[in-house]
């Protein structure tokens, strides 16, 4: 799904000691990139061990997924999926 600037996946079991460029580098062949977020422990430093990218277009973010899911980076094997749902959950009871 759409984030309000552009398509979101979400890749996890990224190594601790992988930076910004590592994941730049390694995704940048999907298409243009236009932001890559890694969540840092603020205890240690480290990658949490999960990464956003950010692409343009659905066609560049799908390509992602489908050709970067378990693909290796730094000796670990990367999962990658859309990172958001397809809408918000609607409840019932509501008025």
């Amino acid at each position: 799904m759409k984030s309000a600037e552009g398509w979101v996946v979400i890749v996890t079991n990224v190594h601790e000691e992988a930076s910004e460029d590592d994941v730049y580098e390694h995704f940048a062949e999907f298409g243009q990139i236009k932001n890559v977020h890694l969540n840092l422990d603020r205890r240690t430093g480290f990658v949490k061990g999960y990464a956003l990218v950010e692409y343009g277009t659905s066609d560049e973010a799908s390509g992602a997924v489908q050709r970067a899911h378990g693909s290796a980076l730094l000796d670990q094997t990367l999962g990658v999926s859309f990172a958001f749902a397809q809408g918000p959950i609607k409840r019932g009871g509501g008025k």
